[in-house]
């Protein structure tokens, strides 16, 4: 057994029009795992990685990150975290190795030029690395989200539907860096419509559905 990395007890959620988003929802996820939350829109998904993130706040229950209390070590347990959001919300005129290194910047790290190119190598944008993201494709600018996720060297890697209107070269290559990381001993937890794309790169399946885990199983 691996340590657990986040741990999720009775958690609930119920924000101010009386909707419960999450309704005692209980979870460990072990250190170097890859869990696909399956559900539909609404389900719960993007509030159950928001209060993970300490973005959004949990109404009763509790959130550990490498031990680390979401609310009590808010800033701990945000440094172990990176996060693929589904909405590239990249500043347009910045250079794409400025964007990177300017997210390890913002979580406090030195400067670390070998491992950006590193991280921008392994996601094939090498050779984009002084392109503004305004010259870049959808594709492209998917892969510069994920290496500002990488910049501050996280242990969590949150991908919420990494692959939604993605080309077949960069699923591909997201993949590969996803079992890379995997293999660093990264934890990696996707929310995704695709069971097909679930199964073949998790190694458990969390089903979630109006505010409730129904169900996690082996892949």
């Amino acid at each position: 057994m691996m340590p657990t990395m986040i741990s999720i007890k009775d958690l609930r959620k119920t924000y101010a029009s009386g909707h419960k988003a999450l309704d005692g929802v209980t979870l460990d996820i072990e250190a170097g795992e890859i869990l696909a939350l399956l559900g539909p829109n609404g389900a719960g998904k993007t509030t159950l990685i928001s209060i993970v993130c300490g973005i959004s706040k949990l109404t009763s229950g509790s959130v550990t990150v490498g031990g680390h209390d979401v609310i009590k070590d808010f800033r701990a347990a945000r440094k172990l975290i990176g996060v693929v959001p589904q909405e590239v919300n990249l500043e347009p005129f910045e250079k794409v190795k400025n964007t990177v290194r300017l997210s390890r910047g913002l979580f406090g790290l030195p400067r670390n030029d070998a491992y950006i190119e590193d991280v921008l190598r392994k996601l094939s944008l090498w050779d984009k690395r002084d392109a503004q993201v305004k010259e870049l494709s959808g594709g492209m600018k998917r892969r510069v989200l994920i290496a500002k996720a990488l910049a501050h060297e996280p242990r969590v890697l949150f991908l919420d539907e990494p692959t939604a209107g993605v080309d077949v070269e960069l699923r591909k290559d997201m993949w590969n860096v996803v079992r890379d990381l995997q293999a660093s001993g990264v934890t990696i937890i996707l929310t995704t419509h695709y069971i097909e794309e679930a199964e073949a790169i998790a190694d458990r399946i969390g089903v979630i559905s109006k505010g409730h885990i129904l169900l996690i199983e082996e892949t």
